[in-house]
């Protein structure tokens, strides 16, 4: 790909468009308004790069508007997400790059979302470890944060960090880049980033930074937190302490034009003592935090003891997530293949949910794969007619036999989740 270089008011090279749509081609993702797919692009990219890089080098690039998707949530709810084109998603990955190299470094190491070297399961390590610390933890949930940000404030945070101007005016117009409905229909955006655009995590990440991150360390230095995105947990020393530093948060958070969401931002006892209890009864002994469940349980010590302890592992809301996928995926009926073919299918799903939520307390996901080798021998009985009039149990007892003698067919019997 070869563009002609001419001399652009905005500091933008050929080579960082190119960089940036690989990226996004790495990421894969559907097609925005204009329904132009990430193979189009990439089988003529002087056509549909071309443009993208003359017009932010100009200063003359407008974003189309956003497509908005709805996926399902937990509790019947649906998470409204903001797909842009292919285009824009590049042109914002070319920004992303640059803003992310100048703000990252200032970041909170208590922040790990959406962050290069940082990661959810790091945010699950340090939230376990301030737990068996602190006696006492509040679990904030924000109302609707991606649509609720102020473009204001949002970019009077973004000037803290850079005062280029070809950022703050690329940056402006994606917050205000109109949203096309599912009807079609065409509808401005005053508040609020898409959540799925490219840029929209380290806005998010800017954004918090400017109005909790430092404002919590710099006015409560003595509570310790974990964030991640909108996630957020912070640990006390006592309810008094914790009921203080939630007050002044809402009070924050209201003066920055956020809302905390009321019955799900509580305080949280982390009981890992059993001798140990606060002198009344306490309402919330739990909490979620990135799918993982924080409660009190029984666990080994390096001496081979057993005690209380306060420790994560996978959720009944991802649990249940996880069986409504299997589910909807109808193995039991696809008597047309084979066992490995079944096991292809699904093997990038499994190896992802092993790998994610098998870190802590792998036992716990016992129950996912307990359903899909019922699954399973549901599919042994209608592929098989010598099962069909029998009890469902010698389905389940030829599956055992198989898993013996080919026990790495399936990547959740290598984890010893057999039948």
């Amino acid at each position: 790909m070869i563009f002609e270089e001419k001399q652009k008011s905005q500091p933008i090279e050929k080579r960082q468009v190119w960089e940036a749509f690989k990226k996004v081609k790495s990421n894969r993702g559907a097609a925005g308004v204009d329904k132009l797919s990430i193979e189009a692009v990439s089988s003529q990219t002087r056509k549909y790069l071309y443009p993208v890089w003359n017009r932010l080098a100009s200063g003359s690039y407008f974003p189309l508007p956003v497509r908005e998707v709805e996926i399902p949530k937990d509790e019947n709810r649906v998470r409204k997400l903001g797909i842009p084109t292919v285009q824009d998603r590049t042109a914002q990955m070319v920004i992303r790059e640059e803003l992310e190299a100048k703000v990252d470094k200032h970041f909170s190491a208590s922040s790990f979302g959406y962050r290069p070297k940082k990661s959810a399961h790091q945010a699950i390590r340090q939230c376990r470890e301030n737990c068996m610390k602190l006696d006492w933890a509040i679990d904030l949930d924000i109302k609707s944060f991606f649509d609720e940000i102020d473009h204001e404030l949002m970019m009077k945070a973004l000037s803290h960090f850079t005062d280029k101007k070809h950022i703050h005016l690329y940056v402006k117009r994606w917050l205000e880049a109109p949203i096309q409905k599912k009807d079609g229909t065409i509808q401005k955006r005053t508040k609020g980033t898409p959540q799925g655009g490219v840029i929209s995590p380290l806005l998010a990440n800017i954004f918090l930074h400017v109005v909790f991150d430092k404002w919590i360390e710099k006015y409560h230095p003595e509570v310790k937190f974990e964030r991640y995105a909108d996630d957020i947990i912070i640990h006390c020393q006592n309810f008094k302490q914790a009921l203080r530093t939630l007050e002044a948060i809402k009070a924050r958070f209201k003066e920055c034009k956020l809302q905390i969401k009321d019955g799900k931002s509580n305080i949280v006892y982390c009981k890992r003592n059993q001798k140990k209890h606060p002198p009344f009864n306490v309402q919330y002994v739990t909490f979620d935090f990135l799918g993982f469940t924080f409660k009190p349980r029984m666990v080994k010590g390096y001496f081979g003891n057993f005690h209380l302890g306060f420790t994560p592992s996978i959720s009944r809301k991802r649990q249940k997530r996880i069986t409504q996928t299997l589910f909807k995926m109808k193995l039991h009926r696809m008597v047309h293949l084979r066992l490995p073919d079944l096991a292809a299918i699904i093997a990038d799903k499994l190896r992802g949910w092993i790998h994610y939520y098998g870190k802590v307390r792998m036992s716990e996901l016992h129950y996912v794969f307990r359903f899909l080798n019922k699954r399973l021998a549901k599919w042994v009985r209608n592929k098989y007619r010598r099962f069909r009039r029998k009890h469902w149990f010698f389905a389940y007892k030829w599956l055992q036999e198989t898993a013996k003698h080919y026990p790495n067919l399936f990547v959740h019997w290598q984890y010893g989740f057999k039948p």
